[in-house]
């Protein structure tokens, strides 16, 4: 199978070809995916790619609760369509549990404790609007919140009291507010939202919503938006066992189109007719765009054997990108292929880029459109939360040292 038609067609189907400007934000993460969220600009700056949503309709979008940042695969942030909240509040639900058994393990916590705490801090939440954060909510709280002393900060937990925001969020009984509504941050108030399990048991027309059924419901949007893709996929996207990715994907109609790859049957007549565009099709996202993040399969994938043998800016030990589970930086792509990285300089305010094709007017167009987008509507566009301009200078400087 042809590694060139086949990262075109993943780029189609991520909308990456422009095919689906003009959409809205919520249509666009329920036909490519949740866009993972790390309090950077990758929600942004993937949305812009795919639709040319700009950061006021993003952000209205989740004031309006079209779209929201949840806790869903793996217990990590994704930004999801409202379609898609409780199938995502139910399969991240695993991790607050395990993070609570862990708890009671290791640090004496027990969960009737616990169990005080989320009703103590819905008390304090009451019908209010007005988001609270961590430290407000603490205070209210007064003695249901714990600390857990220095044995709990060895284990990155000081106190009960995430572990109670932890179970709330995944009951759908809370949910965080971005502070000034941004997604680019990681700084959040929480209010009461009143999804309690029984509101959260229905999707779509698919019945009561249980683990299993939801780990089907997620395989099948999975292969939706990320087929072909291999059972290893989709297990490290959702992060389940080989047992349950073989029970969650034993009802959906996937046919293997080589090489272990598998696709919905309804796809299957557009895949054969699907021809790799001639013209180039330039888009610059994150370095965990879905068009990567999905199969986390950077080197195979999205790389040319040449391109992979190139040193990584800014890694230790020199490495290549080839040994390189993701991108080092942000990613110029054409057709699903990885062809350059960027960085945005903040101090000179614009981006900084290598290319490893010969650029040409489109490229260029899509460079400096991107560039003022960061500049005149992000401020900045981190990779995630802790990243800032003085961390990043080392990869700007080799990166413009490269385009020289």
């Amino acid at each position: 199978m042809q590694i060139e038609r086949l990262r075109a067609w993943w780029a189609h189907r991520q909308g990456l070809d422009g095919t689906l400007q003009g959409a809205d934000c919520a249509d666009v993460l329920a036909r490519t995916g949740w866009a993972r969220s790390v309090g950077g600009s990758a929600p942004y700056l993937g949305l812009r790619a795919r639709c040319g949503a700009g950061r006021e309709e993003v952000d209205a979008a989740v004031a309006a609760l079209v779209i929201h940042e949840l806790p869903s695969a793996r217990g990590c942030t994704y930004v999801l369509p409202a379609q898609d909240f409780a199938l995502g509040l139910t399969v991240g639900a695993g991790v607050p549990e395990a993070e609570l058994r862990s708890a009671e393990k290791h640090l004496g916590v027990t969960r009737d404790e616990v169990d005080e705490l989320c009703a103590a801090v819905t008390g304090a939440l009451g019908d209010s609007d007005v988001p609270l954060d961590p430290r407000k909510i603490k205070a209210t709280t007064g003695d249901a919140v714990r600390s857990l002393g220095e044995a709990g900060k060895k284990r990155g937990l000081s106190s009960t009291l995430p572990l109670a925001l932890g179970l709330l969020q995944a009951r759908g009984a809370i949910r965080r507010v971005p502070v000034d509504g941004r997604l680019d941050q990681q700084r959040y108030g929480y209010v009461r939202w009143g999804l309690d399990s029984e509101d959260t048991s229905k999707i779509e027309d698919t019945g009561k919503l249980t683990p299993e059924s939801a780990r089907a419901e997620l395989a099948r949007r999975y292969f939706a938006w990320a087929g072909p893709a291999s059972m290893a996929h989709f297990r490290w996207f959702s992060g389940v066992t080989a047992a349950a990715a073989k029970a969650a994907t034993a009802g959906l109609d996937l046919v293997d189109v080589g090489d272990g790859l598998l696709l919905p049957a309804a796809l299957q007549d557009d895949f054969a007719a699907y021809r790799t565009p001639k013209k180039p099709s330039y888009a610059l996202v994150a370095g965990i765009d879905g068009m990567h993040l999905l199969h986390r399969d950077f080197a195979s994938r999205l790389l040319d054997p040449a391109d992979a043998a190139r040193i990584a800016p800014d890694t230790k030990g020199r490495k290549t990108l080839g040994q390189l589970a993701d991108s080092p930086s942000h990613m110029i792509v054409d057709r699903g292929r990885l062809v350059g990285l960027w960085e945005y300089d903040v101090d000179a305010g614009e981006i900084v880029w290598e290319a490893w094709v010969t650029p040409d007017a489109a490229l260029r167009k899509a460079v400096t459109t991107t560039e003022a987008f960061v500049r005149d509507e992000l401020g900045d566009a981190r990779s995630f939360s802790l990243d800032s301009p003085s961390s990043r200078s080392p990869r700007i400087a080799e990166l413009r040292a490269r385009a020289q």
